[in-house]
């Protein structure tokens, strides 16, 4: 099992519970991913459940591991990055490297059963000073507070899309930072035209309400469509300009405001991270915010045999739908049902698409762009240079943007610049790249180990 957030973890106690041996592998040093990230060590937080929601999901499962690993039936391999998978059902083979720099030395590992739940990372619009000290990503921003007990800023401007923002403002403003706004660009009125969803889920509802409740009882604004258009300052951040929004996200003339901040956390949603699978030929899906997700069935199984995929992996729908679908991994594995649990699943995944509609960007954001921003920030390529090969040199699609003027081949292979280098394209937001394009290598490898094979 690749991946040990909520999904994986799940699925890794569930499947040693029905007898399977588990090998759950994982980049980070303690299971829990994104979600449940835990403070360093060494800051011996005494607390660190008062930084995290539904912790007691995770404090159970987290039991139950413990309970496994003693018993041998669970092998834990933290500190490990997957570069490649290999092989086909029944034996396939997990390339990994050791250590967090991926220095320690290569391993392969042996599975008859594969699951992939690799998570997800932070879409990001670029926009002028986006480079600027000071600019985190929004997810970034709750990291930064989760394992380093420590904040971006003093006077922090939260801004992009998506119900993350209002988890990760409360937080800030829990910890004692100063947030004067909460700037989304989309809104929350596109909630209203899936009322079903809504009606299925009414403990999400509940959730948005506590959020709103922090976020009032913290003096915090929200100013819906609306975006930060502009980043001020030298050697870091000073202030930000923030702009209203047309219905296709193309600023109004004459609405900017300027708000003075030391830091900005700033996030339009999250993309599914979907390299390995689709290095294996696992089919994607296109999700309602303009993402790619693996395909799955009613069984949380890939398009290809032997493969499962849950959580992120097949679109993003938060901590509960991810433990929801691993648990039904898990089950599928040994062959069984639960139909309860997949009753569940689907009314959280009504309301994940729901959500991911909501906040869907538009397709006018790639105005606030001026022909000097950067768009690729690995290789420093500006906007205009991909506008340039667009309408001098005949690119039309990303692919040939991408090789004259090597926007995303940089050390993100286009994970960050991806959605900006595809609308300048004139195709959809997506990856540099197709997101189905098989790539060899699913994180940085250095050549000595690539030499070793």
């Amino acid at each position: 099992m690749v991946g040990a957030g909520p999904a994986g973890l799940a699925a890794a106690v569930t499947a040693a519970g029905l007898g399977l041996r588990v090998v759950l592998v994982d980049s980070a040093a303690r299971a829990g991913g994104q979600f449940y990230r835990h403070p360093a060590p060494g800051l011996r937080a005494r607390r660190p459940e008062a930084l995290h929601h539904s912790w007691s999901a995770y404090a159970r499962r987290a039991a139950e591991l413990a309970t496994h690993l003693a018993a041998g039936r669970v092998r834990h391999l933290a500190e490990h990055q997957v570069w490649a998978v290999t092989g086909e059902e029944g034996a396939w083979a997990v390339q990994v490297v050791r250590g967090p720099d991926g220095a320690g030395g290569r391993d392969t590992v042996h599975a008859a059963r594969l699951l992939l739940a690799t998570g997800s990372y932070e879409r990001q619009l670029p926009f002028p000073g986006w480079t600027l000290p000071g600019v985190v990503g929004a997810g970034g921003a709750q990291a930064m507070l989760k394992a380093g007990l420590v904040l971006p800023g003093r006077r922090i401007v939260v801004a992009g899309s998506g119900p993350l923002l209002l988890a990760v403002a409360g937080s800030l403003a829990a910890a004692g930072a100063t947030v004067p706004v909460v700037v989304e660009a989309s809104g929350y009125a596109g909630y209203a035209r899936r009322p079903g969803a809504l009606a299925a889920n009414p403990g999400k509802l509940a959730e948005g309400a506590v959020h709103a409740a922090a976020l009032l009882r913290h003096g915090v604004r929200v100013r819906t469509r609306s975006a930060v258009t502009e980043v001020h300052g030298t050697d870091r951040v000073e202030a930000v300009t923030v702009a209203r929004l047309d219905r296709d996200w193309k600023p109004v003339p004459g609405t900017g405001t300027r708000i003075p901040c030391d830091a900005l956390a700033v996030g339009h949603g999250l993309v599914p991270q979907v390299e390995l699978a689709t290095g294996i030929g696992c089919a994607t899906r296109r999700t309602p915010d303009g993402t790619h997700a693996l395909a799955v069935d009613d069984r949380q199984r890939t398009t290809v045999p032997g493969v499962w995929s849950a959580g992120e992996t097949g679109g993003v729908g938060g901590a509960e739908l991810a433990l929801v679908e691993g648990e039904l991994s898990a089950l599928d594995m040994v062959g069984r049902r639960d139909g309860k649990r997949a009753a569940r699943r689907d009314r959280l995944r009504r309301f994940a698409d729901a959500m991911a509609a909501a906040h869907a960007p538009g397709p006018g954001w790639a105005d606030w762009l001026h022909s000097d921003t950067d768009v690729c920030r690995c290789e420093e390529v500006t906007a205009g240079q991909v506008r340039e090969a667009v309408s001098d040199l005949g690119a039309r699609d990303v692919r040939t943007v991408k090789l004259l003027t090597r926007a995303g081949m940089g050390w993100c292979q286009g994970r960050m610049c991806g959605p900006a280098v595809a609308r300048l394209a004139g195709g959809p937001d997506g990856p540099a790249g197709e997101s189905a394009d098989r790539r060899p290598l699913a994180c940085p490898l250095t050549l000595g180990e690539l030499a070793r094979e």
